[in-house]
């Protein structure tokens, strides 16, 4: 079995590539895209805009967003002189998406942000913000690489090993998620925020999904959650929790009072890792899960404070 898996990791995949036209005029969003190979014949784009030299911000949406999410926190992190970083993960945004769903894997998933991070752009003394899926890939990363980073910001994320209930609400999405017959992106972004998007930015976010064949990631990262001890991640996410409590470079947790899925992580977080101690965390009145919708101005400010008091 050890070698079928092998097998599959080094395979070149069957993918789609959005095509350009559909990211053009986007509202508030001018950015091209950087592309790096990432393994399997993948290609993953990024923004990726400030000086090379610079101290760089890496930003890391989840589900079922993509780069376009940090439209409002990238100009004012620029504007402070670092480099953003933000990618579209694998089967989202401008990066190519697998067809088959069986490819979207946590571990594959990791493999190829870490492709990105690690091997092609070599980031170090990065500030980390991460919410959802970013957080549960990035929480990893800086578990698994603790030298690279050198702050986290996290928002309405978690590092989940199966160990406790995920909630109703939690179930209540992953069976729409599996079961619907219109997955609709930009609805679904439009109901987790606390503010009503317009029709140019709803439809910004079914961009990257001319059809549902350009959806299977993003049907497949909910069936993903670590939900019981026995998930095949289960074993690398309590090895990360172990790490992480002995990460003490500042932690801050910026966590909206509206989001239902990730109430009370943040003080599981805060408690568990030691550089969260005597830090500046926050709680985002009236923003959602997509908190940077809610609340983008304002966390790229914490961003900026945060790596401001760096050493």
């Amino acid at each position: 079995a050890s070698g079928d898996r092998d097998e599959r990791m080094t395979k070149m995949m069957d993918k789609l590539r959005t095509p350009d036209e559909r990211f053009a005029g986007l509202p508030d969003y001018p950015w091209a895209a950087r592309y790096a190979d990432v393994g399997d014949g993948l290609r993953m784009a990024a923004v990726d805009e400030g000086e090379a030299a610079a101290r760089p911000v890496l930003l890391l949406h989840g589900e079922p967003s993509w780069s376009y999410l940090y439209r409002h926190m990238i100009p004012p992190l620029l504007a402070a002189g670092h480099r953003v970083i933000a990618p579209d993960l694998i089967g989202f945004g401008r990066s190519d998406k697998p067809t088959d769903r069986d490819d979207y894997t946590y571990a594959n998933h990791l493999r190829w942000l870490t492709a990105l991070v690690v091997d092609v752009l070599d980031l170090n003394d990065i500030v980390l913000f991460c919410q959802d899926w970013g957080g549960l890939l990035g929480l990893r990363l800086v578990a698994e690489h603790p030298d690279r980073f050198a702050a986290v910001v996290a928002s309405n994320t978690f590092l989940p090993t199966g160990d406790r209930d995920l909630g109703d609400g939690f179930r209540a999405w992953k069976d729409y998620s599996q079961t619907t017959p219109d997955f609709n992106v930009g609805a679904i972004v439009n109901g987790g925020t606390g503010r009503t998007l317009s029709p140019e930015e709803i439809a910004a976010y079914d961009a990257p999904f001319p059809d549902d064949a350009y959806k299977a990631g993003a049907r497949q990262f909910p069936a993903l959650v670590p939900a019981t001890p026995e998930d095949p991640e289960t074993p690398a996410n309590r090895a990360a929790w172990a790490a992480l409590g002995h990460f003490d470079q500042p932690f801050v947790c910026a966590f909206g009072d509206q989001d239902p899925i990730t109430r009370g992580a943040d003080r599981v977080l805060k408690e568990h890792i030691p550089g969260a101690a005597g830090q500046p965390h926050t709680t985002l009145a009236g923003a959602a899960h997509f908190s940077q919708e809610d609340a983008g101005p304002e966390l790229a400010q914490l961003l900026i404070d945060t790596a401001r008091v760096l050493r």
